[in-house]
């Protein structure tokens, strides 16, 4: 194992003496390559907590540029960004969030042509797109790659998160993109909502690199913020899925 530095001793001072973390916890996060899809309003606090916590590899994928109506709730970008490709922007910010971080970007639009080589090269996928072209290729990728999946989704005052392994797997719970879905751009979305759901979506990720406690596996997580509540409910695999299942 690779030795922690006095700097990071202090840096990550409050997971070494989590039980559940650790040394050997901060070590696997340390070592971990994780893939963030899609930079923007889940994606910016992904990003910022992963890298906080010491993630060795932090790969972020989007095609997008900075637009003033994404500061509403992207809290990783500043005015000043506004124009700049989100990946360009996004690693200046970790790096100086967190020099130990290695970003890897990829400006590009994830797709089904592309996906799998790009979720090859990680052992953790995190997609926090908002359509379901993209959340369809990523999520099919990482069941051909083997990779679990991290997948997070707001709309106006409701958050979801799931994380999928195999079976079930995310077009078990989403089997084709539903007629009537909606849009932020559509309908809006209250901007400090993607901020608990995409901590949500680190704190698994943090949960499954350090193996602490139950990750959402099989699960998800949905969250009214309007009423204050949650609840969680389980995700059956189906046995005729197309991406997990026989296909029949």
């Amino acid at each position: 194992m690779t030795r922690f530095t006095d700097e990071e001793i202090e840096r990550y001072a409050r997971h070494l003496v989590l039980r559940e973390v650790g040394g050997p916890g901060q070590q696997a996060l340390k070592a971990a390559r994780v893939l963030v899809v899609g930079a923007g309003g889940l994606g910016a606090p992904v990003a910022l907590y992963l890298a906080a916590a010491g993630v060795g590899t932090l790969g972020l994928a989007d095609a997008d540029t900075v637009a003033l109506s994404n500061l509403q709730r992207q809290v990783l970008y500043a005015t000043a960004d506004i124009g700049r490709p989100k990946v360009e922007a996004a690693a200046a910010h970790l790096a100086a969030l967190n020099a130990n971080v290695a970003v890897q970007a990829h400006a590009v639009e994830v797709h089904a042509a592309n996906a799998r080589e790009i979720v090859r090269g990680y052992d953790l996928v995190l997609d926090g797109t908002d359509n379901f072209e993209t959340r369809f290729a990523v999520a099919d990728a990482c069941v051909a790659e083997g990779k679990t999946l991290v997948s997070g989704a707001i709309g106006r005052w409701t958050g979801q998160v799931g994380v999928f392994a195999g079976k079930p797997c995310y077009r078990c719970l989403v089997p084709e993109a539903p007629p009537d879905a909606e849009t932020c751009v559509a309908v809006g979305v209250v901007g400090a909502l993607a901020g608990v759901i995409g901590s949500m979506m680190a704190l698994e990720a943090v949960k499954l690199i350090a193996r602490a406690g139950e990750p959402l596996t099989g699960r998800l997580l949905v969250y009214d913020a309007l009423a204050g509540e949650a609840r969680t409910v389980r995700i059956g695999a189906d046995p005729h899925c197309p991406t997990c299942g026989s296909g029949d």
